[in-house]
């Protein structure tokens, strides 16, 4: 299960445009900053993938914790568990366990570990609109991809103008494909336990292990 998701929209004249990219460019240097200070991020979303031209609507929730390159995902039954080194895939329903060695080799995948860093590199950014959610300003950032052979057409940004962290991501791709995560918690600096990202085989004994190269 990979996790695709991000947000944000327009740019309106040539004049305008470079004013807009910088003051994008300001913004998302202050979400970088406001995240990268943080030991840790725990955060609790919704995932929403949606074509409708194949009649396709998936809706889950998850959560994950992220831990510099680390992190352990939970969405759709399968844990996803990255110790810096190896990504354990481990399904409980169907008892197995994919270890691989790397878990960013795909450059289009907006993994765990870059869902909160992935526009820092490879896109060229605008701002759009800002709009009014339960009282919270979210400015919305454009985001797209320099690499014209992307499957991603566009990623839109949303923004808590006043935390300064990342609200909603909405990533819409060529075939049609809209990803959409909305972050319904975000805690930092909490508590983790020392052995959180790493993968204990007594805990998955009888399950199939299955180690790519």
């Amino acid at each position: 299960m990979k996790i695709k998701n991000i947000v944000t929209v327009l740019l309106i004249t040539l004049s305008l445009n470079g004013f807009a990219q910088n003051k994008a460019k300001t913004l998302l240097n202050d979400v970088s900053k406001k995240v990268k200070s943080y030991d840790n991020i725990s955060i609790e979303f919704k995932y929403v993938l949606e074509n409708t031209a194949e009649k396709i609507k998936q809706e889950t929730k998850g959560d994950v914790v992220l831990q510099g390159e680390k992190y352990k995902l939970n969405i759709l039954g399968v844990t996803r568990l990255f110790d810096g080194k190896k990504l354990y895939n481990i399904s409980t329903e169907d008892e197995e366990v994919t270890i691989s060695s790397d878990s960013d080799k795909e450059e289009d995948a907006i993994t765990p570990s870059k869902m909160l860093s992935f526009y820092e590199d490879g896109y060229t950014y605008a701002m759009d609109i800002e709009q009014n959610v339960n009282g919270r300003k979210i400015q919305l950032v454009k985001l797209t991809p320099i690499d014209s052979n992307s499957e991603i057409k566009y990623i839109l940004l949303g923004i808590d103008t006043q935390t300064k962290h990342i609200y909603n991501l909405l990533q819409i791709g060529k075939n049609g494909t809209k990803t959409t995560l909305t972050v319904n918690s975000f805690k930092t600096n909490e508590p983790l336990s020392k052995s959180l990202f790493n993968f204990d085989a007594n805990k998955y004994k009888g399950y199939y292990i299955n180690k790519l190269n």
